[in-house]
Parts: C-alpha cells; sequence; structure tokens
C-alpha cells in the first residue's frame, strides 16, 4: 500500500512544500501531491518510500506552525450525500460529502431532528448496497451534544482521522439521540504511556479500529496507582477497545518484567450494582461460571458523594476477562435502559428536580437523565404522605445524636420527617412519617436510603429495598388496580417496583385505604409517582363540570 495520507496540514501548504520536504528527506514518490482542506494525499514510489516516510515525517516535522501526521491510505471513496428515499417526517441535519479511510470500513454520523426519523433512516439503509459496499446502521452515543442548533447549512465530514468526536450540536429542544452508557476502566498509572503510544498513534489506531472515543484521564488523582479510562461506543466496539488495551497492558507488564497480575476493572455506578449482583449473588455466580474468571466488587463503604462508582474486579485469562466485560456490561446497560424508559415515560416525573444532582445517574453523562418539564401538571406542590418502614436498628442512626441529621434531613428536603412509636406485628421495623410535595418526597427518601446503605444495615452485595405506604381513596383503588389486575401489573412491569392494594381492607376514618410499594429506591420513586398520576386523573374527573347554561347573565347597556 503506497498511497499516503497527510494530515494536519496548514491552510498556507502548498504542493511545493511538501516537494520541499519529500526532496530533503529523500522520500521519492511517484505522483503529485492532492491537497485538500486540512490534509493531502501523494502516492509514493514503492511500499518502502511509504514506510520511510510515516517513520521520518508522522508527528516530527513541522510545516507552517503544524506538525503532519503521516499514515497509509487507500484510494478516496467520494459520495455526494447519502440520500435517503423522500419522506416529510426525514431531515438530514449533517452528511458527510467525502470520505477517506485506511481501512475498508469508514464511519459517518448522521443527525436526525428526532428518534423516530433516526430510526426509520436505520431500518432502510440498514444492509443496503452503496458503492458494492453494504452499509451498517446503528446508534452511537453522542455524550457532549450541547443545546445550541447547527449553523444553517452546516455541513460536517472527517478523513483519516477515524470517527468525528461526538458532539455534534443539536436543536434546542428537540429530543437527543438514544445515548449507550460508556465503558469506564481502571488501568495501572505505569501502563497509560503504552496505551497511548509515541506521538499518540496507540490510543489513536485504537480509537480507529474500534470506532470509539477513548478518554484517557491522566489529570486525575494525581500521583494515584490507576487512572481512569472512559471508552463510548458501541458495545462492541467498547469491548474491542477494552480488549486491545488489556493486550497492550500484558504486552507491556512482559517487556517490564512486571510480574504481578493485571485484572480488569470496571467501573458501574453503584444504582445498578445491586442488579448484577443479582439475588443472592446468581448473576455474578452466573458471569463467573460462564466466563471462568473470579469477580469481586468493592465495598459500599468507598462510596461518597462524589464518587458514586464501585469497581468491578475481573481476574483471569485476557479472552475470559473480555466475555464477562461484555455480561457485565450487559447487565448493566439492562438496568440503564430500564430507568431511563421508565423515565422517559414520566418526563413531568418532578418538576424542577435535578436528578443528576442527586447521583440517580452516572456522572460525567451529560444528557443521561431526562429533562424536567418547567410546566408542574396538576396537583405537583400538593403536600403527599408517604409512610417508609426501615429497620428498627436504623432508627439511632437516622435521627442522629441528639436529633441533628433527622433536622438537617427535613430542611434539606423541605419535608417534614418523623419516626413513629413502635408498632404493629413486625418489631423489626418502624415507619418514618414523611410529608411534603414530591420534589421533598424525593429529596428525603433518597436520603433515607443512601443512609442506610453507608451504615451498612443492608449486605455488601445486598441492595437497599424498602416498604413504603400511600393512603388512596376507597373509591380510587379499583383505578389503581385496574380491571383484572391489568393496571397495577403493568404498573410493576414499568417501574420494577412490587405493588399491592391488600383485599379486603378496611377503609379509615378519611375513607381512604392503603397501597404498598416495595422495591429499590428508584423503582418506590416511580411508582409512587405514577399511582399519584392515576389519582390526580381520578381527582380531576370527579370535579363537576360546569354547565353551559349557567353563566351568570351580563348586565345589558342601556
Amino acid at each position: 500500500m503506497n498511497k499516503l495520507y497527510i494530515g494536519n496540514v496548514s491552510a498556507e501548504a502548498s504542493e511545493e512544500d511538501f516537494e520541499t520536504i519529500f526532496e530533503q528527506w529523500k522520500i521519492p514518490h511517484s505522483g503529485p501531491f492532492l491537497l485538500k482542506t486540512g490534509y493531502a494525499f501523494v502516492d509514493c514510489l514503492d511500499e518502502k518510500a511509504a514506510m520511510k516516510a510515516i517513520d521520518v515525517l508522522s508527528g516530527k516535522v513541522e510545516l507552517h506552525g503544524k506538525l503532519l501526521e503521516v499514515e497509509h491510505s487507500v484510494p478516496k471513496r467520494q459520495s455526494e450525500i447519502v440520500i435517503v428515499e423522500p419522506c416529510k417526517s426525514i431531515t438530514v441535519l449533517y452528511c458527510v460529502t467525502e470520505l477517506n479511510t485506511d481501512t475498508e470500513t469508514a464511519v459517518v454520523n448522521v443527525r436526525y431532528a428526532a428518534k423516530d426519523q433516526a430510526r426509520l433512516a436505520m431500518e432502510k439503509l440498514n444492509g443496503s448496497m452503496m458503492e458494492n459496499y453494504a452499509l451498517k446502521v446503528s446508534y452511537i452515543p453522542d455524550e457532549t451534544a450541547s443545546a445550541e442548533g447547527p449553523p444553517a447549512g452546516g455541513r460536517r465530514g472527517f478523513g483519516a482521522r477515524g470517527p468525528p468526536r461526538a458532539g455534534s450540536p443539536g436543536l434546542g429542544a428537540r429530543p437527543k439521540d438514544p445515548i449507550i452508557i460508556p465503558l469506564r476502566i481502571m488501568v495501572p498509572t505505569q501502563f497509560v504511556g503504552a496505551i497511548i503510544g509515541k506521538e499518540g498513534n496507540t490510543i489513536r489506531n485504537i480509537t480507529k479500529q474500534t470506532h470509539s472515543k477513548i478518554d484517557i484521564h491522566r489529570k486525575e488523582n494525581a500521583g494515584a496507582a490507576e487512572k481512569p479510562i472512559t471508552i463510548h461506543s458501541t458495545p462492541e466496539g467498547c469491548s474491542s477497545a477494552c480488549t486491545t488495551i488489556m493486550e497492550i497492558m500484558q504486552k507491556e507488564a512482559a517487556e517490564t518484567k512486571f510480574t504481578e497480575e493485571i485484572p480488569l476493572k470496571i467501573l458501574a455506578h453503584n444504582n445498578f450494582v445491586g442488579r448484577l449482583i443479582g439475588k443472592e449473588g446468581r448473576n455474578l455466580k452466573k458471569i463467573e461460571q460462564d466466563t471462568g474468571t473470579k469477580i469481586t466488587i468493592s465495598s459500599l463503604q468507598d462510596l461518597t458523594l462524589y464518587n458514586p462508582e464501585r469497581t468491578i474486579t475481573v481476574t483471569g485469562p485476557i479472552e475470559a476477562c473480555a466475555r464477562a466485560e461484555e455480561e457485565v456490561m450487559k447487565k448493566i446497560r439492562e438496568s440503564y435502559e430500564s430507568d431511563m424508559a421508565a423515565m422517559n415515560l414520566q418526563s413531568n416525573l418532578i418538576p424542577g428536580l435535578n436528578l443528576n444532582a442527586l447521583g440517580l445517574f452516572p456522572s460525567g453523562a451529560p444528557g443521561m437523565g431526562p429533562s424536567m418539564s418547567s410546566v408542574p401538571p396538576p396537583g405537583a406542590h400538593e403536600s403527599e404522605t408517604v409512610h417508609l418502614f426501615i429497620p428498627a436498628l436504623a432508627v439511632g442512626a437516622i435521627i442522629g445524636k441528639q436529633g441533628q441529621h433527622i433536622k438537617q434531613l427535613s430542611h434539606f428536603a423541605g419535608a417534614s420527617i418523623k419516626i413513629a412509636p413502635a408498632e404493629g406485628a413486625d418489631p423489626k421495623l418502624r415507619k418514618v412519617i414523611i410529608s411534603g410535595p414530591p420534589e421533598a418526597q424525593f429529596k428525603a427518601q433518597c436520603r433515607l436510603f443512601g443512609k442506610l446503605k453507608e451504615e451498612n444495615f443492608f449486605g455488601p452485595k445486598e441492595e437497599v429495598k424498602l416498604e413504603a405506604h400511600i393512603k388512596v381513596p376507597s373509591f380510587a383503588a379499583g383505578r389503581v388496580i385496574g380491571k383484572g389486575g391489568k393496571t397495577v401489573n403493568e404498573l410493576q412491569n414499568l417501574t420494577c417496583a412490587e405493588v399491592v392494594v391488600p383485599r379486603d381492607q378496611t377503609p379509615d376514618e378519611n375513607d381512604q385505604v392503603i397501597v404498598k410499594i416495595s422495591g429499590h429506591f428508584f423503582a418506590c420513586q416511580l411508582a409512587q409517582r405514577k399511582i399519584q398520576e392515576i389519582l390526580a386523573q381520578v381527582r380531576r374527573q370527579q370535579q363537576p363540570k360546569p354547565s353551559s347554561g349557567t353563566q351568570t347573565p351580563q348586565p345589558r347597556r342601556k
């Protein structure tokens, strides 16, 4: 392969400049220099000349203030635009007019105005032929999309530099592209240089080969023994990049006579870890058995408000660790997608509340949480009362010394929080009475779940799950249950919480009955909000409709 791609070319560069450089370094070429904006092409006389050009020029020779980047390239393939058959619901906002690539695969980013448009484009384009190549269309992450619109008529392309960094601007209020949760791993600091490679060549090659965006956070945790790496790509791209990084570390360890085992360390937000572990650790055990690896997870005590991630350490051969990574991330992505699907159906979950600020979703990934509407739904600011049942042994930790913790919690959440006296058939549980609007409920319950986790009232591999009771008018209980239990079943499927309306309840003095909700924090919150939505609908239907004939007549002017 004798054709070269020369990148990072200054706009001031000319063919004469390149002729001079190639003559100076005695690199024979067989054709003229083809200059484009920001890059150039040239045919070397033979493979030896091409290799010499790459070796002596790339990252070493400067032209008009810019270091040249030189590498192999296949002949240019050009397409004016990828055209989807005319459809009023399809609007291409970005397209690529020219592709240059040093492999048989090129990646093109196209942004649509809405998800359904992108989905339709995927259906029409996937598998279709273009210049004897089959197109493969899929979603990729866009982690840093801004809220600003694109310039009118804007176009964006890229050459042999691999996929463009995520960050194509979006239109103000339009729905964002689906975001795939990135893979985050920890690597020993001593191997970071090998992963980056000379002049960044190694990491650049990984990026291009796996069609991913890789961030090595070298400045984080100065002096620490390990550094985090974030890989943004499709699941397949993440896994491929991860495997390559493990192979590089193993090779570097052999060359430097590093004898310690190098495990794969995956970082995962704590909200997903409970579902990864599974009941009694079954999910984790199955992954270990299926992949032939040993997996351990860091303690909950290592969590802080600023570091909600836990470290999943996988030990075993590279091939086995790679399979384990796929299975672990599959579980984590399923949990994330389940949470987001539920959240997207509840776009007005709690008006004005920044869920990211509470640590509900992974940090460092803008757009991970849904946007909150500024217009509250009917009844959004009405006070609600929830009875949350906690372990009786945890009461002291919740109250704090001289009641300081519960006072601070009440102030922070803007809710009334009281511990009810011990009563009922189960002495192991105590009732916490929380009164306040939806946002206050969310904050108070979030802190209570978190406090129980911090104080180790649940095992290291056990997710915090509590039972909450809310009261509903007896005449509305049937609406919560639905015909044949349809509504309550859908509610459970949607939220992953257990929702029960006990039969044969006797309404209290206010003609209300209890609905029981059990599950982890997020599941409980979604179930509570959905039930409150049903109650709001019932209340609206109960309001008398004004009659058209009852309007007060206006006095006639004389």
